[in-house]
């Protein structure tokens, strides 16, 4: 999505760009499914963000899952308050891109997202994923409790064991509790409903662990 060289560096709070007090403006519903993007949201849902990359693609795969009511492509785990992208873009502001997913817990299971982040991209590869470099691509998971919290955490070392037993390099995911999350600009959203052939630099690693978690090689 914006490829240049760019410090792999994040800034501290005093070196981050200012940001700025009121939220930028996005999709009043999701595109694809008419939701309302920023809520309210139905009784009982449950939400977390997760990064893998270039967000317009990763925000795809979860759309896609049964369960999920809603989701949004935003900023995260940053200092910048309401970035925009080009901002976010610069590394400047700390955040990494990342989509929120509003979802049914009858439906699917905190689990069950889980296995979709890990099997849709590279999770060793730091501050990038494939050819998109910067530290707005790093891979995270972002929850709003310590359950979630816990089974984020288990479920990383499993994959990691996995992984590592077959050659690969040890995970970089940062796994944290809820951050503010900065709604993109409502050309973001659903990008890829908006235009199917858009790019999508999401990958995986080609490997199918035993814990049953398959990483796909393609979209």
């Amino acid at each position: 999505m914006f490829w240049s060289k760019k410090s792999l560096e994040l800034p501290t709070a005093e070196t981050a760009l200012p940001g700025r007090s009121e939220a930028l403006p996005t999709a009043p519903t999701h595109f694809i499914n008419g939701a309302p993007l920023q809520g309210p949201y139905p009784q009982g849902s449950e939400s977390a963000v997760f990064a893998l990359g270039c967000f317009w693609g990763a925000e795809r795969k979860f759309w896609q899952v049964p369960g999920v009511i809603v989701t949004a492509v935003g900023y995260v785990a940053g200092h910048t308050p309401n970035p925009t992208y080009e901002e976010v873009c610069s590394g400047r502001t700390g955040h990494t891109e990342g989509v929120l997913v509003v979802y049914d817990p009858a439906k699917v299971t905190f689990g069950e997202l889980l296995k979709v982040f890990w099997e849709s991209h590279d999770p060793t590869q730091g501050m990038r994923q494939g050819n998109d470099v910067g530290t707005q691509y790093r891979s995270g998971i972002y929850v709003p409790d310590a359950a979630r919290l816990a089974e984020a955490e288990a479920s990383k070392a499993a994959y990691d064991a996995a992984l590592k037993a077959r050659g690969y390099g040890a995970i970089t995911t940062e796994i944290a509790p809820a951050a503010p999350f900065y709604f993109a600009e409502a050309y973001h959203q659903q990008y890829l409903g908006k235009n199917p052939n858009g790019y999508c630099g999401l990958g995986g690693t080609g490997v199918s662990c035993p814990i049953g978690i398959k990483v796909d090689a393609a979209e």
